[in-house]
């Protein structure tokens, strides 16, 4: 990664520009089209691809109170995999950006032109991750084949916003022979020309900005290679090629002096935020109770938090917009625990305050997200310690706690944040302390079925899951502002993905929104052809759960590091009454096996009553990070080895009839 420095002069171009998808070209026509690109038959970058970018430009004009970005891609498809990758278009947005002035056509090696019709765009929800829906402006390019080339370009609005940080992304799903932004400054203030623009290349060389024709600024690259998805990789942003740009008004710095300095100007900002007053210490008294151990004071302290204050960055929390328009800013703890109603922030720093007022030194921590990037302390920005967590003293050790994350249960952070360096702030002393991981016994899924097979090979009963700690947090965000009716078809498409012939009836989903308890499944399920039947024979996999499953890496080689969110723990109880007349003729059960530090795998299978029924029981535990990609071989054979496992069948034979 390089750090270099950009001219002042340069400073109105990029002090307002902030992106993560870009925009199209100014005016409505389309630029001229070069003969040798309608007649290329391979790629230019990779010579394997199945398609690839001509080029990648972008144009942002920051004028007026929204960012507009326009962006326009020009694309040569090869193959049918590429007809197949690049005919359908998602352009993803959240929240109230939005995405206008689609226009798109495919231009055929004759030189024919397709238009995209205007009634072919709509809107979807593709994802939701950590309970945000993503949105996107979707449409299917007309008339794709091999050989075409399709270009397309469209308008991302973000109302109101004035961009302080930039991404310049590089690299796509497909090469590109070209990427450049164009940046064109905005009129500033003069108070903030005194600031200098500073860039960050991640994963990549510099690109140096260049004057351009009407006002603009261009920076770009040429012959970027694709960025390609490997199961279980580190952050996009974190393995891609792509550019910070962003303004700051201090001089470099070292990190030795930079962290404590803003160390020790964000516990003086932070004063008011965690103001201790009489209101404050009356209610932590009143929610501290009789509670006498540390811990006690904390945990009633945290549960008050959470009951008493509505959280509106919550989008569960039930509040319209007309309500919202109602909310009076919270200028301190006290306001916020008189109003019952504040930020995440507000909340964060109402239950700093009660620590403080309850005799614990309380301060305010910064982190990182490592869903984002990992974070490196070398790097002298405020830009990626966007979290706000509450760390407190307990003894000699630091303990981090984050309340305003609804379903993050007490004593853990988001997974997000856990084994990240945390900024103490500190009138003196400011550092970083790191956060530490939950073990996998925390975020357990508990999963038991009871279920009776037929001689036709149907399995049929009922089950129950049960999801704590980092799966309860997912699976209640990604739930928790859908209908019961959406909630039930998120299980049944769940569950067909693994097994497509189930049947799923009587479901039930309890503690959706229940911050403490674990989310949970409960339905009963009908699976035709579960067992596989040869003549007399029926072939079982005990392992109900796992089946479908395919094994987590199948390539033979690794690019990228391999990377687990967070520790887990699985637990299975799986009992099958077995069809009249037919007895185990094959039941041993996979042998265990344990890597030090890493996982540890143990399966029990057992027979219940006089061969009537099969019990199987199985654990697995994984409780590693992040693994360089020397150490992919290992991983893939460990996996490898728990697929195999997991899919290990039993043999039930059918009794010879009596006389």
């Amino acid at each position: 990664m390089v750090f270099n420095r950009v001219p002042a002069r340069l400073f109105f171009i990029v002090v307002c520009l902030s992106i993560s998808a870009a925009t199209a070209l100014a005016g409505d026509d389309w630029k001229p089209l070069d003969p040798a690109h309608l007649a290329l038959k391979t790629p230019v970058v990779e010579k394997d691809a199945d398609a690839e970018a001509i080029f990648w430009e972008v144009r942002i004009n920051d004028a007026g109170e929204d960012l507009v970005f326009s962006h326009y891609i020009r694309i040569k498809v090869f193959t049918e995999r590429g007809k197949e990758s690049q005919s359908k278009i998602d352009i993803p947005y959240i929240g109230r950006n939005k995405i206008t002035d689609v226009a798109g056509r495919t231009i055929k090696p004759d030189g024919t032109i397709v238009e995209l019709k205007k009634d072919a765009v709509f809107d979807r929800t593709i994802a939701k991750a950590g309970g945000i829906k993503i949105k996107a402006r979707s449409f299917a390019m007309p008339a794709v084949e091999p050989g075409v080339i399709i270009e397309y370009r469209w308008k991302e609005i973000r109302p109101y916003q004035m961009a302080n940080n930039v991404r310049l992304q590089f690299q796509r799903e497909i090469p590109v022979q070209s990427v450049k932004y164009y940046l064109k400054p905005a009129k500033m203030e003069v108070a903030y020309t005194s600031a200098g623009m500073l860039t960050r290349t991640f994963n990549g060389d510099p690109a140096p900005f260049n004057k351009e024709k009407d006002g603009f600024y261009s920076t770009g690259m040429n012959n970027v290679p694709a960025y390609h998805d490997e199961p279980r990789m580190p952050p996009e942003d974190q393995v891609r090629t792509w550019m910070l740009v962003y303004y700051t008004f201090d001089k470099p710095s070292p990190p030795t002096q930079y962290w404590p300095k803003l160390g020790k100007e964000l516990y003086d900002d932070s004063k008011s935020s965690m103001k201790v007053n009489e209101d404050i210490r009356k209610a932590a008294a009143g929610a501290i109770g009789d509670a006498t151990s540390p811990e006690e004071k904390l945990h009633r302290l945290f549960d008050f938090c959470r009951a008493k204050i509505k959280n509106i960055n919550d989008d569960a929390s039930g509040l319209t917009e007309a309500d919202l328009s109602k909310v009076k800013k919270n200028e301190s703890p006290s306001d916020t625990l008189k109003h019952g109603i504040g930020t995440g922030r507000d909340i964060n720093f109402l239950f700093g305050s009660l620590a403080g007022a309850a005799g614990f030194d309380a301060r305010i921590a910064r982190l990182a997200d490592r869903s984002d990037i990992f974070f490196d302390v070398n790097f002298t920005s405020t830009y990626f310690l966007r979290a706000y967590n509450i760390a407190v003293k307990v003894g000699t050790e630091w303990k981090f706690f984050d309340p305003a994350s609804m379903y993050v249960p007490f004593g853990m952070l988001r997974w997000q944040e856990e084994g990240m360096p945390a900024l103490i702030c500190d009138a003196k002393e400011a550092g970083f302390i790191k956060t530490p991981i939950s073990p996998s016994e925390k975020s357990l899924q508990k999963r038991s079925a009871t279920l009776k097979l037929s001689d036709d090979g149907t399995l049929e009963g009922d089950v129950r899951i049960e999801y704590n700690g980092q799966f309860a947090v997912e699976k209640k965000e990604q739930n928790d502002d859908d209908s019961p009716a959406q909630r039930e078809e998120n299980l049944r498409d769940l569950i067909k993905e693994q097994m497509s012939t189930a049947e799923v009836s009587n479901i039930k989903i309890e503690n959706v929104t229940d911050p403490a308890k674990p989310f949970i499944y409960a339905f009963h399920v009908r699976v035709p052809g579960y067992a596989q039947r040869t003549g007399k024979r029926l072939f079982l996999q005990p392992a109900f759960f796992e089946k479908g499953i395919g094994s987590v890496f199948s390539s033979s080689s690794r690019k990228h590091a391999i990377y687990f969110h967070y520790p887990w723990m699985e637990n299975d109880t799986v009992t099958i009454d077995l069809p009249p007349g037919f007895a185990l003729d094959n039941a041993d059960a996979p042998s265990p096996f344990h890597s030090e530090g890493v996982a540890d795998y143990k399966v029990k299978i057992a027979v219940v009553g006089k061969n009537e029924a099969l019990r199987y029981d199985r654990t697995f535990s994984f409780t590693g990070l992040v693994f360089p990609s020397s150490s992919y071989s290992g991983l893939k054979q460990l996996f490898d080895l728990l697929h195999e496992s997991d899919n290990h069948t039993i043999t039930l034979k059918q009794a010879a009839a009596s006389q």
